[in-house]
């Protein structure tokens, strides 16, 4: 049922259900009176065109958008209004109907007024406090809407400046490898010219299997192992049912580069970047640990670490976390959890973990 039509409900069975219970009480104690029952009738009409004209009222004012203090003079003056006008319509016809029950002595008015002023009170109050709940529950909805968008935008910002900072390197290498290793310079094209796409559709996608970011990941290592060679050493152990789980796009990538790049780079010998997945407690688990001396994170790790903070904290809220440490005197070991964020995902990782 609309709001419109439960309006118009009550509005009749509200005022219907008044008026009658008080002619009821009438006839069961003076016998039924033709002219009072058609006088309550008209009561009822009289009581639903005033209380809807000031519906009309208040909604072409906005009442119920103004603060709470300017709102309740303008309700009370209201009530007396449309107490005084039910007492100047009521008063003489009861006083032709039933003389025997009322004289002219000024508390009659002053009861008259109390007696509709009460009734009407009742409606306004019920009415107006209903809208100005409701406004208040769609200003909140709008706040959260709003919220949302811009928490949205803040994400797509942060995905849009994922852009590999070893294109120039890796094409170096590829350069290098045109003469000596034609065939592997093929492979190492195709595989820059995966992540670049891949980094120019991460705007586009809040999150994307685990399996293609690990592609991803692999490409851009097996990249670097061109420019590094034996001073690069990888590892990766990923748990089969966490492949399906979604992810934030390009952000292991850029863990893994900046292990290389604050790490294994800086390591005389070289070192290993090693990235294991595993599903525990419905929170999917990655870690990656590098070789390297962790130091000041704001300043070696830059925008690579505080992005990924960022982006977890928009797109998963507070249940998801990354730290990042110095497990050893020369291991740094980066933590990502993220929930789950649906039973679907969940329930599918339970299958995988069957197989």
């Amino acid at each position: 049922m609309s709001k419109n039509r439960i309006y118009w409900f009550c509005q009749i069975v509200g005022w219907t259900m008044l008026i009658m219970a008080e002619f009821a009480i009438f006839t069961f104690e003076e016998g039924y009176r033709a002219d009072y029952f058609y006088e309550a009738i008209a009561t009822i009409i009289l009581c639903i065109l005033l209380t809807h004209l000031y519906r009309l009222m208040i909604k072409r004012w906005r009442w119920v958008q103004l603060p709470f203090f300017q709102l309740v003079p303008r309700v009370i003056f209201s009530v007396f209004v449309l107490a005084v006008i039910m007492t100047i319509i009521n008063l003489p016809i009861d006083k032709q109907v039933l003389p025997q029950y009322l004289s002219d002595e000024p508390s009659i008015v002053l009861g008259y007024l109390l007696n509709w002023g009460k009734s009407m009170l009742a409606w306004v109050l019920s009415y107006t406090a209903y809208h100005y709940v409701e406004r208040s529950g769609d200003a909140e909805i709008e706040k959260i809407l709003l919220k949302t968008s811009i928490r949205e935008s803040e994400a797509k910002v942060l995905r849009s400046q994922l852009n590999p900072h070893f294109v120039f390197n890796a094409l170096n290498s590829i350069r290098a490898l045109v003469l000596e290793n034609p065939t592997k310079a093929q492979q190492s094209i195709t595989q820059l010219s995966n992540i670049l796409r891949n980094s120019l559709l991460a705007d586009r996608r809040k999150t994307v299997e685990l399996r293609e970011e690990i592609k991803t990941v692999e490409d851009y290592l097996a990249l670097e192992k061109v420019r590094y060679e034996d001073r690069l050493n990888c590892r990766l152990e990923i748990d089969p049912k966490t492949q399906y789980l979604q992810v934030p796009p390009m952000m292991l990538q850029t863990l893994v580069e900046n292990a290389i790049k604050h790490g294994v780079q800086k390591a005389i010998s070289g070192g290993f970047v090693e990235l294991t997945t595993w599903l525990e407690d419905r929170l999917l688990y990655i870690r990656i640990r590098n070789t390297g001396v962790l130091g000041n994170t704001e300043a070696s790790s830059g925008f690579g670490l505080k992005n990924t903070s960022q982006r977890l904290e928009l797109l998963y809220g507070p249940e998801a976390s990354f730290r990042i440490l110095q497990e050893s005197a020369d291991v740094v070991c980066a933590d990502v959890v993220i929930p789950l964020q649906s039973a679907g995902v969940f329930k599918r990782a339970e299958e995988l973990k069957k197989v």
